[in-house]
């Protein structure tokens, strides 16, 4: 009788736990957010092309690995061939069966050839975003460009890459100049102050969030500070790498996230709160639904 009564009682009680699992809510993909939510931000230098010094070959696998055990909502690629984003692309759409991702990529411009920077396998090298969103049928903008002001003594001219996501996120990343802290604070300044003001016209506002490896820092002068408009926010990882955002978006907390000696960044993993809806949202998308009938 006992051990029937102790059988029974285990049945009600996994019951129980099943029941409280299934009305556990997932972390809902960036196009359905309407309210305060968190967001996962990933930043990774992968020094991936082939001809740098800090080549392991081993810095996309060390990547595909802390996506899965971080799950992050939005990556940031710096140092990249253009085949490893697709690679990365599949590994956080792994972790992220809920909804659907995203990918872009953008080539650093080749002076001497007039072309594109190529990586030692021959592949365009450059930047790359990743960003989860509802589903596949979610729309979302791509722009990219290359700076205007470069250092002529590089032959690799930097560039920038936005994905925005229509009333959730507008994401960027870029890698700005490593030879001169003068043409990269241009190259900050013409980001914040240019591109990202010229994107809100063209699709409407998002929050804004960006992400990369900037080649400044915050305890040096110049330091990054100038280049950051007054109302944005803005962390680091204590040197190189930083995570800027609009005053919509509070940032929670940092990380670093170690690589192994794969590359020679560490990760950055910054936890950022949106908070709710922001004007020009209802009505972008009551345009975009105009202008598709």
């Amino acid at each position: 009788m006992a051990d029937r009564w102790y059988r029974s009682l285990r049945w009600a009680l996994a019951v129980v736990c099943l029941v409280a699992a299934a009305t556990v809510p997932a972390r809902p993909p960036l196009a359905t957010r309407t309210e305060s939510s968190a967001l996962r931000v990933l930043q990774l230098n992968l020094c991936n092309s082939g001809r740098a010094g800090c080549y392991t070959g081993r810095s996309v696998t060390a990547a595909v690995e802390v996506i899965s055990a971080e799950v992050p909502d939005v990556v940031s690629l710096n140092e990249i061939c253009r085949g490893d984003v697709a690679v990365l692309e599949a590994a956080l759409a792994t972790v992220h069966t809920d909804g659907a991702v995203v990918s872009a990529f953008k080539a650093a411009g080749d002076r001497p050839s007039g072309a594109v920077t190529q990586c030692r396998n021959g592949e365009p090298y450059g930047i790359g975003l990743l960003t989860r969103v509802d589903a596949t049928t979610t729309p979302y903008t791509v722009r990219s460009g290359i700076y205007p002001a470069q250092d002529v003594s590089d032959p690799e001219e930097r560039a920038w890459l936005c994905v925005q996501v229509p009333g959730s996120l507008h994401a960027c990343t870029t890698h700005l100049a490593a030879t001169s802290i003068t043409v990269a604070l241009d190259q900050c300044r013409h980001l914040l102050d240019a591109v990202v003001p010229a994107i809100r016209r063209s699709v409407g506002y998002a929050p804004t969030v960006l992400i990369g490896d900037l080649n400044l820092r915050h305890d040096r002068s110049p330091n990054v500070r100038s280049c950051v408009p007054p109302e944005y926010l803005r962390i680091d990882d204590g040197a190189l790498q930083h995570v800027m955002t609009t005053a919509d978006v509070t940032i929670c907390c940092r990380r670093s996230i170690g690589m192994h000696g794969a590359t020679d960044h560490p990760g950055l993993l910054v936890t950022l709160t949106i908070e709710g809806r922001h004007p020009g949202w209802t009505d972008w998308a009551r345009t975009r639904r105009a202008s598709s009938r």
